[in-house]
């Protein structure tokens, strides 16, 4: 196979597996047709999935193995205990050079240890860090840290805030991204050492994209900036407090409609438009969360999304695998790597 379009895939990573992974691929080979799958997992329990879907065994190619990682698993634990995993097989597809990307509805811990350990982070980059996107009201936008690190210090939200404007040229279509850092307050005094201090080289340097300065939690919702930048712990809560919120409100709108009779005519009346709105927040649109800072390609999906949620996650994989992404981020690294260097040197007397 081909590894211009080729990606490997953990076909028993989810909660629907391998039901929803093999049909995301047949949702996704109408959009790419030149797709090429490497799919690890149990035959078995693949084999009948695949027989609702005539004519994707062209572009599948099933590769075996009974063993599956839990979704209580321990990071440790799985990396230790699953080396002929489908999870790590599919990993290791990438780092032999079989498949250009990975994704995976798995145990977000165990693919980020394994990922880290089998492919390694890119030269410039201490910590992996995970993003993904979502609505705003003036579009889309990136956050990150998601979960991945949950103690940061200066440094790393700064290469956090280049990777991260890196993955919005290629994925949200921004040329010169906007960047802020998530803070409790805009003013500069405001925050914890490593927010000021990032907050500081990110203004003196010169990047690839426009540092906005710092940004608070209703800024996220307003689409203020392209990227979010936050440690994992910050950037956990903040995008699970979104998720949440949202399907509070979905369920009061929907026992408002529901609690009479003229409620109910007036949801008829307004379908159209809340269809529209239920198609721009559908969260299987922003399914599809990228590990930055490896040696390769690595998208986590969502455990319980369905085929047309992965479907997406596989989109993802293809347009960082497509846009390029590590030398994307090359000149700011090296900018920043500098800049590192420089401060460090000791002032003559």
């Amino acid at each position: 196979m081909s590894t211009s379009l080729t990606i490997s895939l953990d076909a028993m990573g989810g909660d629907n597996a391998p039901d929803m992974v093999v049909g995301g691929i047949a949702v996704a080979r109408e959009r790419y047709p030149e797709l090429k799958v490497l799919l690890y997992g149990d035959k078995a329990k693949i084999d009948p999935e695949m027989a609702k879907h005539p004519g994707l065994s062209e572009i599948v190619e099933i590769r075996h193995t009974e063993k599956a990682i839990g979704s209580d698993e321990q990071p440790a634990q799985a990396l230790r205990r699953g080396r002929d995993s489908s999870m790590r097989l599919a990993i290791n597809a990438v780092k032999e050079g079989e498949a250009a990307g990975v994704v995976s509805a798995g145990n977000t811990g165990a693919l980020m240890a394994m990922a880290k350990y089998v492919l390694k982070t890119q030269s410039g980059i201490d910590r992996p860090a995970m993003v993904s996107f979502f609505p705003t009201t003036r579009g889309e936008s990136a956050m990150l840290d998601l979960g991945a690190n949950v103690d940061c210090d200066s440094n790393n939200l700064v290469q956090f805030a280049i990777m991260g404007a890196a993955f919005a040229r290629i994925e949200l279509g921004v040329e010169r991204p906007t960047v802020g850092l998530l803070n409790i307050g805009v003013e500069d005094v405001k925050g914890n050492d490593a927010v000021k201090t990032a907050g500081q080289i990110l203004r003196d340097g010169e990047f690839d994209f426009e540092f906005a300065g710092f940004v608070e939690g209703d800024d996220i919702g307003a689409g203020t900036v392209d990227v979010y930048v936050t440690d994992g712990f910050s950037g956990n809560v903040a995008i699970k407090t979104a998720e949440g919120i949202a399907r509070l409100y979905t369920g009061f709108l929907n026992d408002a409609f529901r609690s009479s009779l003229i409620s109910k005519i007036g949801y008829a009346l307004a379908k159209p438009a809340l269809d529209r709105l239920r198609a721009h927040m559908d969260p299987r649109a922003y399914n599809g969360a990228m590990f930055l800072g490896l040696n390769g390609v690595v998208v986590k999906s969502h455990g319980g999304t369905d085929a047309k949620g992965f479907a997406h996650a596989i989109d993802v994989a293809v347009d960082m695998i497509r846009g390029d992404f590590a030398e994307r981020i090359n000149t700011d690294l090296v900018r920043f790597g500098a800049a590192e260097q420089s401060n460090s040197e000791p002032v003559a007397s």
